[in-house]
């Protein structure tokens, strides 16, 4: 007999209708959202799906990933229904060399996202049992101080609340996010990492999470690819650089190759690299593994 889905009250299903109807609008970004019980990858099975001509805006959701990716080949596991884990994919009709802001934009969405809704949630606002709405009005300060690592890491201080993968697949893109909700201590994959619940946010709903997530990543996504990608006047290059918690930082880059490059972590360009100072000048990297040195 298989697990029921219920079996943990605590962490209840995802309900691919209720997603559908929350998101799915027409003049929207999202065209259809799919909720799987369990999945190798989402990036994975959402990329077979865009070779076989799925449009722009399909979510791919699961409720337990056994294969997941992060950047490097690394594994992103957790238990079920205890985070989010999705893929989105995307058709951008920019030129390939915007598609590098695609990854970091995500960041921005889910960052501002979770800030927002941890604050209204803390503020009293009600969210979790307003029939579907995600809050309103300003909030004050972030319940959660969600902050983002250059290029794909959502961190809580120094600890990884979320992970996020872009890949191509032919003309398009699919970006991955995984998202600890409500792990515990020690189910956490590394001690490095860390959840909502450990950060003691006043919630755990994965579904108004969710859908804050899609809906900010919507907006800033329809706004960028209408200014043809620009980051600076689709206003996306300053919103990642005031979360950024890499720049200011002494940090060292482990390159492509082997090279290792130190410095201090100055900026994000408009081509979305991290600009280091270091010894022989500025460095600007494209591609690496990105330690911040205590």
């Amino acid at each position: 007999m298989s697990e029921s889905r219920y079996g943990d009250l605590g962490r209840p299903p995802l309900h691919e209708a209720a997603l559908r109807r929350a998101l799915v609008r027409e003049g929207g970004l999202w065209r259809d959202v799919r909720v799987v019980e369990e999945t190798g990858s989402t990036n994975a099975d959402l990329a077979e799906r865009a070779r076989e001509g799925a449009p722009e805006g399909t979510v791919l959701v699961t409720e337990l990933q056994t294969a997941g990716r992060g950047r490097l080949g690394r594994t992103w596991t957790a238990p079920p229904r205890s985070g989010l884990m999705f893929s989105m994919l995307l058709r951008p009709r920019l030129p390939v060399a915007r598609f590098a802001w695609a990854s970091l934009l995500t960041g921005v969405a889910v960052a501002t996202a979770l800030r927002r809704m941890t604050a209204w949630s803390q503020a009293g606002e009600g969210f979790l049992g307003d029939g579907g709405g995600d809050g309103g009005g300003e909030a004050g300060d972030a319940a959660v101080d969600v902050r983002l690592k250059w290029p794909n890491d959502v961190l809580v201080g120094d600890r990884k609340l979320a992970g996020i993968l872009a890949e191509m697949v032919d003309d398009g893109l699919v970006v991955g996010v995984g998202l600890n909700v409500g792990l515990r201590e020690e189910e956490l994959p590394v001690p490095t990492a860390t959840s909502l619940a450990i950060e003691d946010a006043p919630h755990s709903d994965r579904a108004p999470l969710l859908r804050a997530i899609l809906r900010e990543f919507g907006t800033w996504y329809q706004e960028w690819t209408a200014l043809g990608g620009d980051p600076e006047s689709s206003g996306l290059r300053t919103a990642y650089r005031d979360l950024c918690s890499t720049l200011g930082r002494e940090v060292r880059v482990e390159m492509p190759g082997g090279e290792r490059l130190t410095g201090t972590a100055r900026d994000v360009d408009e081509a979305g690299r991290l600009v280091v100072a270091g010894p022989d000048g500025d460095t600007a990297v494209s591609a690496g593994d990105v330690v911040h040195v205590r």
